[in-house]
């Protein structure tokens, strides 16, 4: 499995010869004890939903009554969401390897329980990937859209997108404030011309490196450690 979506001359002809070889290789093994958590974890992820279409309908409500109806619907929401988030954490680490994962993630600044979670229970293959696999897998690494003379333009695509929202939700606070690395990053891509949101991607896609590192390496983060670079 190459994970790859890029398309040139040079890579389409590479994905052609190694097609018949990679149909008989499997290198993502699942694990069972994730089914439901996964499945709890969609079910914060619909309630995270459910408070944005509330919030978005908020705006537009003028009348008292009906403001603190939708007010009390997010609170209860919130309070749901919490407790469910907290039930998956609580079951991770009845696990000693799944609670040795969290907490290395979590060692990385700018990802909180919320984003540590979703990579320890939808990227079962983080820490035994290569960077440019991860990203891959997520949908932040830049692809190549050419055909012979046609050079399009580079863009993410594909991948696992509620572990990339999850990713953008850490990445805007950590390139603000938390994470002085992704903080650099972002003040050097925007200096250059690049649009916020380019920028936001490069510092998400940085995050889910961090976090493949030391998962890879088995060993919490160090700060100013020029390795996960």
């Amino acid at each position: 499995m190459h994970l790859r979506r890029a398309k040139n001359d040079k890579i389409d002809a590479g994905t052609i010869a190694a097609c018949t070889a990679a149909l008989n290789q499997d290198q993502r093994q699942s694990d069972e004890r994730l089914n439901d958590l996964a499945q709890n974890l969609t079910f914060v992820e619909q309630i995270e939903e459910d408070i944005a279409r509330i919030k978005v309908r908020l705006e537009h409500i003028d009348q008292p009554r009906l403001r603190r109806v939708a007010e009390a619907d997010i609170a209860r929401l919130k309070k749901r969401r919490a407790a469910e988030l907290e039930r998956i954490a609580a079951s991770l680490r009845t696990h000693d390897d799944f609670a040795r994962r969290l907490n290395l993630v979590l060692s990385v600044p700018g990802i909180g329980e919320r984003t540590a979670i979703s990579l320890i229970v939808r990227m079962p293959e983080l820490g035994r990937v290569s960077r440019e696999e991860a990203a891959a897998l997520a949908g932040l690494a830049p692809f190549d859209d050419d055909s012979g003379k046609h050079k399009g333009h580079r863009h993410i695509a594909g991948g696992r997108g509620r572990v990339r929202r999850s990713l953008y939700a850490a990445a805007l606070p950590a390139a603000f404030r938390w994470n002085p690395a992704l903080i650099a990053l972002y003040k050097r891509l925007t200096a250059k011309g690049k649009a916020h949101n380019a920028a936001l991607t490069a510092c998400a896609r940085k995050l889910l490196i961090y976090a493949n590192a030391v998962l890879a390496r088995n060993a919490p983060w160090i700060k100013n450690s020029a390795s996960y670079l």
